[in-house]
């Protein structure tokens, strides 16, 4: 089922929530009684998709009353309205008057999405239950970043080549394009190329180059000493980070 059906789907469900609890809200303890203290999703960290392969993830809110907490609704809102509803039931563990409450998601680009439009920056919402019946909404009560996977590949010759010797390191940067479901070109990215001298603990930059209009990338350099080259690309809000692996090269 694709996002815009989910949206019509959860939006009925929705209004008929908000219509059922919204006439006890007046007459109950005032809202500020209840507190959401904390939200956490997929561990803190993005939620990255392939082409066409589902993650499953969790999101938390942790919640108080003085009376504890009987139950809590969470919703997914994203880009272009996109919407994501739990898996099943939503599951409070109480630790005294303040309750952790989880749901699953999964979020499939092959069904879910039309489209690219849904990555970048979702919000959850919430809506928590006391054991005394006061209820607190929190819209946008926390936010992460939904993104589309992306590959990088390198290779460096000739290879081997002699000291001071030019050579030429190519590579591509692409990402999940959820429309195609195929991975595809990502163009004008800045992206670095790296080395490690033979024995270095880690890697220093030492250029910066752009994709060209098929994400293709292309440099060249000095052969210095035996090292590793490779690309990397810092992630952005609708893409992944990723480091090519490294292509050794024996320097003679």
């Amino acid at each position: 089922m694709h996002h815009r059906t989910r949206i019509a789907v959860l939006g009925s469900a929705l209004a008929v929530a908000v219509a059922g609890f919204a006439a006890p809200v007046a007459l109950a303890a005032p809202a500020e009684d209840v507190t959401i203290d904390k939200v956490v999703t997929n561990g803190g960290k993005p939620v990255a998709l392939g082409t066409t392969a589902g993650k499953t993830f969790s999101v938390s809110v942790t919640t108080t009353d003085d009376s504890g907490i009987k139950s809590a609704d969470i919703t997914l809102f994203g880009p272009n309205s996109a919407m994501a509803t739990p898996n099943g039931n939503v599951k409070c563990v109480a630790a005294g008057t303040t309750s952790t409450c989880t749901a699953k998601f999964t979020l499939d680009p092959d069904t879910d999405f039309y489209d690219n439009s849904p990555a970048g920056t979702w919000y959850v919402d919430a809506l928590v239950t006391a054991n005394d019946d006061d209820t607190k909404w929190a819209e946008k009560a926390g936010k992460f970043k939904v993104q589309r996977q992306a590959k990088l590949t390198v290779n460096a010759s000739p290879e081997p080549i002699k000291k001071g010797k030019t050579l030429t390191v190519t590579g591509a940067l692409t990402r999940a394009n959820w429309e195609t479901h195929k991975y595809a070109g990502y163009t004008n990215q800045s992206v670095k190329l790296e080395f490690k001298k033979k024995g270095a603990p880690s890697y220093a930059a030492v250029k910066t180059v752009k994709s060209d209009n098929k994400g293709n990338l292309k440099t060249t350099v000095k052969a210095s000493t035996d090292g590793t080259y490779r690309w990397a690309f810092a992630e952005n809000s609708t893409t992944t980070g990723v480091n090519a692996t490294g292509d050794f090269v024996d320097v003679r």
